[in-house]
């Protein structure tokens, strides 16, 4: 029988081992999270994440992160410059909503009208 108290140190450092890699995965998995927020959110430069405390985000049950979206709503509040501003112009110009008019003959030179007329007769 073995003592409960005294415990073999394969097991206690296999343990340490497996609590840090739950450490560091879980780590990766908020910057994760954290790092998709900030970029819906507009974050200018990723490098403001290094601000953030991240000591009280920890996955739930199933492996969310609670609380992302409201943390980085307060960063944003608290740290505007880190964050582009809100813009609704867009430089894309609509296209037009008629296809351009054909050019009619009595616009056209001499030239162009044959040419015109050379692709009417091929069809």
């Amino acid at each position: 029988m073995t003592d409960d108290t005294q415990q073999d140190p394969r097991i206690v450092e296999l343990e340490a081992k497996i609590a840090e890699i739950e450490a560091r995965t879980t780590q990766r998995l908020v910057l994760s999270e954290l790092r998709s927020h900030a970029l819906r959110a507009g974050m200018i430069d990723l490098d403001g994440l290094k601000l953030v405390d991240t000591t009280p985000l920890k996955p739930d049950d199933t492996g969310e992160i609670q609380g992302v979206a409201q943390l980085m709503a307060d960063l944003k509040r608290a740290k505007p410059y880190l964050f582009q501003p809100a813009t609704t112009s867009s430089l894309a110009a609509a296209p037009p909503s008629t296809p351009p008019a054909a050019k009619r003959a009595t616009e056209m030179n001499h030239a162009e009208w044959q040419a015109a007329r050379a692709l009417l007769l091929k069809r």
